[in-house]
């Protein structure tokens, strides 16, 4: 649960919900004028108005356009015009869908201890991650739920049941279909469609690397094509695939090429090509940070929320950092990464990966999750019982 107080503008944390902001378009000259109250919510007389909710009302306080655009379909079959930051959402051409904002759980595969997937244990899982933690949404078959040890069937299987138990009680279950294989990722997403997703995110190939953008945006291109009716999500995660190529150049008109375009999921370090990356996109793009010792400085950089799988069982105290932040606590805020870094580091310290991370969860939530998949070892649960333990040392709790 959040803590009140302030005013909320961009994020959602936990059941948080930040208020609705209008618009009324101006019938000559065509422009989105937001109608929201900017004052300074501290009272500060000639204080900026909150980053990224800059309501651009003339042409002298328009900032010139970046590489990146978005485009509106018109009544032709292939015309295009550039969309202005701040058009009305009904005006979009992109699939209908609520905008994703706050924290994001990337699940784990549950396995069993002969290391077949265990289905059973998403019903209470999800049980935790809302009333637990505070979490209300979930991105499925990532990195974390280790989907690129599993086959196809199996992730096929853990996104019906993610979708089917998280209906009523997730806000948002975004599946990923990224493969090594074009065929593979596009029969994921076809059948992520079918299960009833709330959208897709595909990875670059890893293994036969694409050397420059335009490979990779036609590998995302038709990957999006058989599902052309859900929000669709680029994931950049370079340290893992080895695809070091810039997202903002990914970016770059892609939704002429991918009119389901919806956002960016960006777990890499790179600030700089995380903050292009929302400077030049249209707001209506929703840009998740996946790196979660540093999520306050994404923040400030932009971004409209978070992916992690320390949010699995840090989600309850994160939440409460987007609650400071969004307040104007920036102090607090800071304390609170302060605390979470010092978690990490400790568990950096101790050999941090996913097969640590994984035990770790186990630790703190109780839920079976067994152990990961080979190649993957299981983690010695004395290690990971000592980074509980320094988990509720730093940040309290049971």
């Amino acid at each position: 649960m959040c803590p009140g107080g302030g005013p909320s503008r961009r994020l959602t944390a936990g059941r948080c919900r930040a208020p609705a902001i209008r618009f009324a378009v101006d019938s000559q000259k065509q422009k989105a004028v937001g109608t929201e109250d900017t004052a300074d919510p501290h009272g500060r007389p000639g204080a900026r108005p909150w980053p990224g909710d800059l309501l651009w009302e003339t042409e002298q306080t328009r900032p010139p356009p970046g590489p990146l655009r978005s485009t509106r379909r018109t009544a032709g079959p292939s015309a295009a015009v550039p969309l202005t930051p701040r058009t009305p959402d009904s005006e979009m051409a992109a699939p209908p869908q609520r905008k994703l904002a706050g924290l994001m759980a990337a699940t784990f595969t549950p396995l069993s201890a002969q290391g077949e997937i265990n289905l059973a244990v998403i019903e209470p899982y999800i049980e935790y991650l809302v009333e637990k933690q505070g979490v209300r949404s979930v991105f499925v078959n990532g990195t974390t739920g280790e989907s690129l040890s599993l086959s196809v069937e199996e992730r096929k299987k853990l996104a019906e049941e993610w979708c089917q138990r998280g209906k009523g009680k997730l806000d948002q279950v975004i599946v990923h279909v990224g493969c090594l294989s074009l065929k593979e990722s596009q029969e994921l997403a076809q059948h992520a469609a079918d299960t009833g997703a709330d959208g897709i995110a595909v990875i670059s190939p890893c293994f036969f690397k694409p050397v420059e953008k335009d490979s990779l945006r036609q590998f995302l291109q038709q990957v999006a094509a058989v599902a052309p009716q859900l929000p669709f999500y680029y994931y950049h995660i370079p340290g893992l695939t080895g695809v070091h190529l810039k997202a903002m150049d990914i970016l770059q008109d892609i939704e002429e090429s991918i009119p389901s375009f919806q956002g960016l999921k960006f777990s890499g370090s790179d600030l700089m090509d995380f903050g292009q990356c929302v400077h030049h996109s249209p707001p209506h793009w929703p840009m998740l940070y996946g790196m979660d010792e540093q999520l306050l400085a994404a923040l400030v950089m932009g971004a409209h929320g978070a992916v992690g799988s320390t949010y699995n069982y840090m989600g309850c105290v994160v939440n409460r950092l987007l609650a400071a932040f969004e307040r104007g606590d920036y102090m607090q805020a800071r304390n609170i990464q302060f605390q979470t870094q010092e978690v990490i580091s400790y568990a950096v310290k101790q050999g941090f990966d996913m097969a640590v991370n994984k035990q770790l969860m186990c630790e703190v939530s109780r839920l079976p999750l067994g152990p990961p998949r080979l190649p993957l070892q299981q983690c010695p649960p004395e290690r990971a019982q000592s980074i509980a333990r320094r988990l509720h040392e730093v940040l309290g709790g049971d």
